[in-house]
C-alpha cells in the first residue's frame, strides 16, 4: 500500500517525516509512505504559496499509484485552496482514503460533500511530536492500511458519523464545503480557544439548518483553553449542553477525539 503525504496548511520538519517513516516500516511493513517535498516548503505561515500547496495535493490525489492521502498537520491554510482543488480532482482521487483533522477539516468536509467515500478525522504525522505521539501514528497507520476497527472511536462504530474542530466547522458552514450531515452523529473538539469563543461557535453551529438535521452531537476534548478575565464560568460540556438544548439537537455525551495523542479515528458516513 502506498500513502501520499501532503501539507495543505503549515509545513512539517524533515525529522517528523523520518520518524513517521521509520514507525511505518516497523508497524506496517507493507506500507510505503511518500512525503511530498512540498511538506517542507515555507512561505509566510504556509507550506508554500497557495498554488504550490494546491498543486501538490492535486498531484498526489490524482496519482493512481497511491492508495491514500494523509494530511501532514493542521495550522491554517487549507481553506485557501479547498474549492480550487476540489473542482479539479480527477477519477483516481475518488478511489483513495483521506485522513487528517484540525485545519484539514476544510478539505475533509469538501471531499465528503462531493461524495468521496473514505474520509476520516484522525491523527496526522505532526502528532509524532506529542507526548505519546507514536501511539497516535500507529492508530492512523492501522486505519489507513487495514481500516482497523480498534483505531476507531468506539461511539463511531456502527453509526453514521463525522468529526471536526469546532472553529473550523463553524467557519465552513454556509460555504460550498459544507457537507450534508443529515442523520449523522457530529463529533466536535477544539484547542487553544477561549471558552466564550467556543460558546459563540456553538451558537453558530447549532443554528445552522443543516446541522439541525444531525442525529446528535458528541463533545471531544477542548484543550489548552486560555484563561479569560472575567472568567466565562462554564465548562465546554456546559456550553455544548446549553446549545444542544436550545436548538433541540440531542447531546449524546463525550467522544475520544481531540488535539492530543489519544485522538481516535472517526470515519465519515457509515462506519465499520
Amino acid at each position: 500500500m502506498r500513502i501520499g503525504v501532503v501539507a495543505p496548511s503549515t509545513p512539517i520538519r524533515r525529522e517528523v517525516a523520518e520518524r513517521v517513516t521509520a514507525l511505518a516500516a516497523e508497524l506496517q511493513p507493507g506500507v510505503e509512505l511518500r512525503f511530498h517535498e512540498q511538506c517542507f516548503a515555507s512561505h509566510n505561515h504556509f507550506a508554500g504559496p497557495d498554488a504550490v500547496r494546491a498543486s501538490a495535493f492535486l498531484e498526489y490525489a490524482d496519482d493512481p499509484s497511491l492508495d491514500a492521502i494523509w494530511f501532514a498537520r493542521g495550522g491554517y491554510g487549507s481553506c485557501r485552496i479547498a474549492e480550487e482543488v476540489l473542482a479539479r480532482l480527477g477519477p483516481a482521487a475518488r478511489t483513495k482514503s483521506y485522513l487528517g483533522y484540525s485545519d484539514a477539516g476544510f478539505l475533509l468536509a469538501g471531499l465528503y460533500a462531493a461524495g468521496f467515500a473514505r474520509i476520516a478525522h484522525g491523527p496526522m504525522p505532526q502528532d509524532v511530536r506529542r507526548a505519546g505521539g507514536e501511539a497516535a501514528i500507529a492508530r492512523a497507520l492501522a486505519w489507513l492500511a487495514t481500516q482497523d476497527e480498534k483505531a476507531v472511536e468506539a461511539s463511531a462504530r456502527g453509526c453514521r458519523a463525522a468529526a471536526f474542530n469546532v472553529t473550523v466547522f463553524s467557519q465552513l458552514l454556509g460555504t460550498p464545503l459544507q457537507p450534508d450531515l443529515s442523520g449523522h452523529v457530529l463529533m466536535l473538539e477544539d484547542v487553544s480557544e477561549y471558552m466564550y469563543r467556543t460558546d459563540r461557535s456553538m451558537f453558530h453551529i447549532t443554528s445552522n439548518p443543516g446541522v439541525r438535521k444531525v442525529s446528535g452531537i458528541r463533545l471531544g476534548r477542548c484543550t489548552e483553553v486560555p484563561e479569560n478575565d472575567p472568567d466565562f464560568g462554564e465548562t465546554e460540556e456546559g456550553v455544548f449542553r446549553h446549545w444542544c438544548a436550545r436548538s433541540g439537537i440531542p447531546y449524546l455525551g463525550r467522544a475520544d477525539i481531540g488535539h492530543d495523542a489519544e485522538n481516535k479515528v472517526v470515519p465519515f458516513g457509515s462506519s465499520l
